[in-house]
């Protein structure tokens, strides 16, 4: 394989964020000439509706052709406090609101509901639902992100969002394995130690991602958390022994893995952008997310190209990763059709959302809803 088609295939493996409402030239010509596998949407890249529809429009555009695989167009839109998209979208409660109530019907009607705002400016991955277990009460960073403390209610509702999403024709991905539901650090700021042994971590912690997994969800994504029963020396998303020879081979998972950002401090206060993204394809996740800065981006895309070139990685590696993607894309989202930025109204803050998250709110179950 020569260079300019491995660059093609490790560039599908990469999620990339930029600043600002449009992203500049620099970053437009790394993910055409790259091949990037997509992007990730935060409040600095969004001022209306229609500009959204807009901005994943050019970004789909940036495809040499058509007939390659469509960009992942990602954002974290969890409700609550994780929420990227502001109003005149429908502004849902967060997980704890929803965990309380226990309704897996409703749950199902959220998501679905949710992604249907979602896809109609050109959205088709969300990162969410956030599955961990908050087993711990002073755990900030997860806090009312978390269904509750009770595993066999998040394995519920989390599978109902999964579903949900799917329905509607967005992408979910659960979050965050091993589990982030009892740490006190903030993987944003510092790298977080779990103690438990692997008894603990299969009753609780465990329970709703095996769940998610049942319910079809083709992606999940890492913590930058030391699990120090499976590997006190690597954090979750750099280890062999967390990503491949727990999650795959223990528990079985098949699909997807996808790192979270990789410019945490938990991360870089560690480790190089280098050393760090070659650390991870090797670790055994499928796609690395970068949400943030072009050169950070660039320096590590070029790492893993040339690990590949020298041997350092696995040629077959990127190739299954990047078959791996591309099947994802072809089965699970919707034929890419341009935003109609004319008809983005008629979905966004549908009143039949804002009533259901109203009554979400109230802890209300529509009629109609089973418990």
């Amino acid at each position: 394989m020569d260079l300019n088609d491995i660059r093609q295939k490790v560039g599908q493996l990469f999620v990339i964020g930029f600043q600002g409402f449009e992203p500049s030239d620099d970053v437009k010509k790394f993910i055409k000439d790259n091949n990037m596998g997509g992007v990730i949407f935060f409040d600095r890249n969004i001022s209306s509706p229609a500009q959204l529809g807009d901005l994943t429009n050019e970004l789909q555009d940036l495809r040499l052709n058509q007939n390659e695989p469509q960009l992942f167009m990602s954002i974290d839109m969890e409700g609550g406090r994780v929420a990227r998209l502001k109003a005149p979208f429908t502004q849902w409660p967060a997980m704890n609101i929803l965990g309380e109530i226990g309704s897996a019907s409703l749950g199902f009607k959220f998501a679905e509901s949710m992604g249907r705002e979602l896809l109609a400016v050109g959205l088709n991955l969300n990162f969410s639902p956030c599955v961990d277990v908050l087993t711990n009460p002073e755990n900030k960073v997860i806090g009312d992100r978390s269904f509750g403390k009770d595993p066999e209610l998040v394995s519920k509702m989390s599978s109902s969002l999964v579903r949900g999403f799917l329905k509607s024709g967005v992408l979910p991905c659960v979050k965050h394995f091993p589990g982030h539901g009892d740490t006190l650090l903030d993987s944003h700021e510092d790298l977080p130690h779990i103690k438990h042994d692997m008894a603990r971590l299969e009753s609780v912690e465990f329970i709703p991602f095996k769940k998610a997994f049942r319910a079809r969800t083709e992606l999940v994504m890492t913590a930058h958390i030391i699990l120090e029963a499976v590997d006190p020396q690597f954090p979750a998303t750099l280890s062999p022994k967390v990503i491949t020879d727990l999650l795959k081979n223990k528990l079985g998972y098949r699909k997807a893995v996808i790192t979270d950002d990789m410019e945490m401090k938990a991360v870089t206060k560690h480790y190089s952008a280098s050393q760090a993204a070659i650390a991870a394809v090797n670790a055994g996740c499928t796609m690395l997310l970068y949400c943030h800065t072009l050169e950070t981006q660039q320096e590590a895309f070029e790492a893993v190209v040339k690990a590949v070139s020298e041997g350092q990685i696995k040629l077959s590696i990127i190739e299954k990763n990047y078959e791996q993607v591309v099947k994802i894309k072809k089965e699970n989202l919707k034929p890419y059709v341009p935003v109609d930025v004319t008809k983005i109204a008629k979905e966004i803050g549908h009143p039949d959302h804002l009533k259901l998250s109203k009554q979400i709110a109230r802890k209300e179950i529509p009629a109609g809803l089973a418990t």
